[in-house]
């Protein structure tokens, strides 16, 4: 029925506004309680065999939301209340901006995919933690925050500006992630270089130790799937050498192979960062390498182009503890979450690995 409403309706409409009506119907349908327990009955049930833990943290399952759908820290019970066990938000930068001019957000339907040059278009890191902070939780969910560079701010005074998020936002993150891949915001991939990338990434540590003593916020840095090899490998060797908490692999691409030939030529041709299922392969290739580095020193995040529950078995089996996706959800909808749960419970139930944990790597782990 979904996919039948989106040919008619969504697929009709300008993306970003197909969006925001998506949006505003789980934020109202979460508000009703009779309404949110039956949803969350039907599309979030609870599998015994998925529960996971990383970094410290205690989850229903592996699969969670990636930044970018909720910006702006307005819809977390929501997004839980569809099947979510942990729900990224952001990415939120230092001051608030519009992001970039529209049209930003392009459907590659055929390709199931999307091209986004959004821009980082949240309301700021102040107006985000006055929201976190003020938020009475639903369901237990695991909430990660994203931060970013604002566009305005230099690259050279870019460790102050994500300073001033991780001061106002750490307190209120059960996860901190440094967002250094989105091709987006200009100069902000330059950051990845381990020369910026480690003074950047101590002071992020120093802020959030400082902003909340007694307990360490786990820290994480997300890449772009762009990154040479032996990039991904310094970046790998940088999170060890630094005792971050993860890695998440990856972020969009500007790259356009793996399209189609079914797609529009002219949306191919959108500047921005192309996720969905032709990011797929690299994002697991880049996977596999930095587990193959790094073992189980640090806990490793899926994201990019996962489909289906194959997806996300494979993303484990490469060594992800846990799984994100975004993409997807644009075309799947609603009993998305509900699909992945099933068909991993089902998987694990079947293979040779007694918990999910067990399974985590074992792809690479196998000997030659």
């Amino acid at each position: 029925m979904y996919k039948l409403f989106f040919r008619l309706v969504f697929q009709r409409m300008d993306p970003e506004r197909a969006h925001h009506l998506a949006f505003r119907w789980i934020r109202l349908a979460v508000r009703v309680p009779v309404l949110r327990t039956f949803v969350a009955a039907v599309l979030a049930p609870r599998h015994k065999e998925l529960r996971t833990e990383a970094f410290g943290l205690r989850m229903h399952g592996p699969f969670g939301l990636a930044a970018g759908f909720d910006k702006n820290a307005v819809a977390i019970d929501g997004m839980s209340m569809l099947g979510f066990d942990h729900v990224e938000i952001g990415t939120v930068t230092g001051e608030p901006q519009p992001g970039n001019p529209k049209k930003r957000l392009f459907r590659l339907v055929p390709d199931r995919a999307l091209i986004n040059r959004m821009g980082f278009n949240n309301d700021g890191s102040l107006a985000v933690a006055r929201r976190l902070a003020t938020r009475t939780p639903v369901f237990r969910t695991v909430v990660g925050v994203n931060i970013g560079k604002t566009k305005v701010v230099p690259e050279a005074e870019a460790a102050e500006d994500y300073v001033k998020s991780t001061e106002r936002l750490a307190a209120h993150a059960d996860y901190l992630v440094v967002n250094v891949s989105s091709p987006n915001t200009p100069g902000l991939r330059n950051l990845q270089s381990t020369e910026a990338l480690r003074p950047l990434l101590t002071a992020v540590r120093e802020a959030a130790d400082r902003t909340v003593p007694g307990r360490r916020v786990p820290l994480l840095v997300k890449i772009a799937p762009d990154l040479a090899d032996e990039d991904v490998d310094a970046v790998a060797d940088l999170a060890v050498e630094l005792g971050l908490d993860g890695i998440i692999a990856t972020n969009t691409t500007i790259a356009r192979e793996g399209l189609g030939l079914a797609s529009e030529p002219a949306l191919v041709k959108e500047a921005g960062g192309l996720s969905g299922a032709p990011l797929r392969a690299r994002s697991l290739e880049v996977l596999r390498r930095l587990y193959a580095r790094v073992g189980d020193r640090i806990v490793l995040v899926g994201v990019g182009g996962i489909q289906d529950a194959e997806d996300a078995w494979q993303r484990i089996l490469a060594g992800a503890t846990l799984v994100q996706g975004y993409s997807a959800f644009v075309y799947e909808g609603p009993f998305w979450g509900r699909a992945i749960h099933k068909g991993l419970a089902a998987r694990l139930r079947t293979s040779p690995y007694a918990t999910l944990a067990d399974a985590v790597g074992a792809d690479v782990r196998k000997p030659v």
